[in-house]
């Protein structure tokens, strides 16, 4: 069935945009080709490549897009064009920019009141509630040859970073509040322990071998859950590590190209996402060690970029260089994910997605961040979109405020990491026409 291509993210009828932005939130006219993350994409083949002074205007916007459906026609849009008013108010609270200077942003995280922003190899802590920057760590030793950081993950009170030098290291808090290094994963332990036996040896390429507990390639994305802690690779591996000991327990061929992207549910399912066109859903079937493959799901044309699952694990978000971000949802008579239909709206590849109450939160190629919000019958409305960024979006992470977030009504901070070398601070507010939403209470300095 065909769709109209004017279909817009979300209808002037529909939904109530009060958009507070800083004076210098202009952006650039897009350029012709695509910005990405060098660092992430060059050497991985894939399918496809702060101010004061603000101003405030209340409006309808029509947030569509002239690539709407150029992509993935057969896969029907989810935007709502219900008549459900909400009031929405965004503004940049403020920009951080690291100490090295034009050097990207290649993650942002936040937890327990500390945001991490890591640019290149080194990673910048702040006070959320101060923006006052408390420690940089990884960056101190000029011998160290980490490459970029890829990802930043918490475990048991410390601090784990995914690294392009194929490891990961695990981070511990001193009594002072500075970082020291624990330990590097695999441990050296680890190593000792299957060093010996041939058996423990893969091979990597021609004349190459490694023990079958370390990366070959960059460590693109962590998750933790459970006790476990899953880290995913451009060598193609889904790799299971023990948090009690970081030990690690197993290691899966998860794909046929560069794995980018891992989420995992509460009930332990996992799902890859690769430069393959695929994510892979994974479960440990009862009375077994390892895990086994469940399903595939193939509905992207080109490499998958990010996933986030919502708060219940019941809804997969997938997002891909074709500019889409597919909705999967389980199917009741299956233990897997279908697709139920498509968010279309930024003009280039989705780079990152983050899933925070019940909004999601999407960061593209195209320097956009935006706020999507399922309403009724599974529909969803494209409530804001957050400019600022001068290139692409490459991180996000998001929090709701003091007293809480619920039934579209609430605060919501949300934190964007961009190639641009700034990490933004934004502030999100929604709610209905006859309720007030809850102001938050911090206060952000420069």
């Amino acid at each position: 069935m065909g769709l109209p291509s004017w279909l817009a993210t979300c209808s002037s009828s529909t939904c109530t945009t009060t958009t507070t932005t800083s004076a210098s939130a202009a952006v650039p006219p897009s350029p012709k080709l695509l910005v990405s993350d060098a660092s992430s994409f060059s050497d991985v083949p894939t399918s496809s490549t702060s101010s004061n002074s603000s101003n405030s205007n209340t409006s309808s916007p029509s947030l569509q897009s002239n690539l709407s459906l150029q992509t993935l026609p057969s896969v029907p849009s989810l935007q709502s064009l219900s008549p459900e008013t909400l009031a929405v108010s965004h503004a940049c609270l403020i920009s951080l920019r690291p100490s090295l200077p034009h050097s990207p942003i290649t993650c942002v995280a936040v937890h327990q009141g500390l945001l991490y922003a890591a640019s290149l190899k080194e990673i910048n802590v702040y006070d959320r509630a101060t923006s006052s920057h408390l420690d940089t760590f990884n960056g101190q030793d000029s011998s160290s040859s980490s490459g970029s950081v890829k990802a930043v993950a918490f475990s048991d009170g410390n601090v784990l970073t995914a690294h392009q030098d194929c490891k990961i290291r695990v981070w511990q808090m001193t009594s002072n509040k500075r970082y020291k290094l624990l330990t590097t994963l695999p441990t050296v332990n680890d190593r000792l322990r299957r060093f010996v036996l041939p058996k423990n040896y893969v091979s990597v390429r021609r004349h190459k071998k490694r023990l079958w507990i370390q990366h070959a390639d960059a460590v693109t994305g962590l998750a933790v859950n459970n006790g476990l802690i899953y880290s995913v690779s451009w060598d193609k591996t889904l790799n299971i590590w023990r948090a009690s000991d970081l030990r690690c327990v197993e290691s899966v061929r998860a794909h046929d190209d560069a794995v980018n992207a891992v989420a995992v549910s509460a009930d332990g399912t996992v799902y890859t996402g690769s430069a393959d066109k695929r994510i892979r859903v994974w479960a440990k079937p009862e009375g077994e060690k390892r895990h086994a493959l469940v399903a595939t799901l193939e509905k992207h044309k080109s490499a998958v970029n990010a996933l986030a699952l919502n708060d219940d694990g019941l809804v997969l978000f997938s997002g891909s260089c074709d500019r889409s971000i597919l909705v999967w949802e389980r199917e009741d008579s299956a233990n897997h994910m279908a697709v139920s239909g498509a968010l279309r709206g930024h003009g280039r590849a989705i780079l990152c997605l983050f899933n925070v109450a019940d909004l999601l939160l999407s960061g593209s190629a195209d320097r956009t961040v935006r706020i999507w919000r399922r309403g009724h019958e599974g529909r969803y409305c494209c409530l804001a979109v957050l400019n600022g960024h001068a290139k692409p979006v490459k991180s996000l992470a998001g929090v709701t405020e003091c007293g809480g977030y619920s039934d579209a009504n609430g605060v919501v901070t949300v934190f964007s990491g961009s190639l641009d070398g700034e990490a933004k601070v934004w502030q999100v507010s929604v709610s209905r026409p006859n309720s007030t939403p809850i102001i938050s209470s911090n206060n952000y300095v420069k």
